[in-house]
């Protein structure tokens, strides 16, 4: 079990992580929560239905980190040879961005929670390490929490495709980007091995 993920009987999943990869996995997934940010509701939590009828921003968010996590749902208008076409596709996405975004926020915003609370929630024994063991929903948070993670990690690296990934393999050790690649690497690693426990 250690350093991969283990169907449990039943259902669900566990791993046994110490207390370094506990403390990077949470560092991460608060991180996470952070550039998400707020609810809609958190913003007004005088209305209950303020969420509900929320609408959420009509352009893709600035920061390349999050245009990756809500891309846009339509062809890239910039690739788009035809002036026309492009803007009819900035005007789809628009509006479908604007009726899902805070949807989508708000589902990885409780993954990246599900995860923060199951680590606050392990105890970690006098050999510094603890078995996280993970409902099938649980898992299911975690994957899209990982997954989440990895493309914030991937998009700081720059990373756009397998070729990109090969050349990180081969970082020296002294660039200031290794650790970054050493997580997303490890990340990679436990949501294969969580996706291969939720397989039938």
């Amino acid at each position: 079990m250690p350093g991969h993920f283990e169907p449990l009987p039943g259902g669900g999943a566990a791993v046994a992580l110490d207390d370094v990869e506990i403390s990077i996995i949470r560092s991460l997934a608060v991180q996470l929560l952070e550039l998400i940010g707020p609810g809609p509701a958190e913003d007004a939590p005088d209305d209950p239905l303020a969420e509900l009828f929320a609408e959420g921003p009509s352009e893709p968010p600035a920061d390349p980190v999050l245009r990756r996590l809500f891309p846009d749902a339509y062809t890239d208008p910039e690739a788009t040879p035809d002036p026309r076409a492009a803007e009819e596709q900035r005007a789809h996405s628009a509006e479908f961005r604007r009726y899902t975004e805070n949807d989508l926020r708000a589902g990885k915003r409780e993954n990246a929670l599900a995860v923060v609370r199951s680590l606050d929630a392990l105890s970690v024994e006098e050999e510094g390490a603890a078995v996280l063991k993970l409902s099938p929903e649980g898992s299911r948070q975690w994957l899209g929490a990982l997954n989440d993670l990895r493309l914030a990690i991937g998009s700081r690296l720059e990373i756009a495709d397998e070729e990109d990934t090969d050349l990180l393999y081969r970082l020296p050790d002294e660039d200031p980007r290794k650790p970054m690649v050493m997580a997303y690497l490890w990340l990679g690693g436990l949501q294969e091995t969580l996706v291969t426990t939720l397989l039938p």
